[in-house]
């Protein structure tokens, strides 16, 4: 049983929330957003750059296929495929 943090979410320690959260303030990219804001976005298609995932309906599949690890990873959950497009 794994007793550390996943390599996903080691790697998402090398990204700067505080930098990220100040440019999407800039930016204000979180302006209306109900279920999926920037970083939980940013933090999918990321995924799905990792995994080599070809489409966006590969990555919610994938996603809903892990759904008991998804916290693990960093993803607060999963969103449908035209949610995340």
């Amino acid at each position: 049983m794994n007793s550390g943090k996943y390599i996903f979410s080691q790697l998402l320690n090398f990204v700067n929330k505080y930098e990220f959260e100040k440019i999407v303030n800039r930016y204000n990219g979180n302006y209306r957003v109900r279920e999926l804001n920037c970083w939980n976005q940013f933090i999918q298609l990321f995924f799905g750059q990792l995994t080599n995932l070809n489409s966006l309906r590969d990555i919610y599949l994938c996603l809903k296929a892990h759904n008991s690890k998804l916290y693990h990873l960093g993803i607060k959950n999963y969103v449908s495929h035209t949610t995340l497009s």
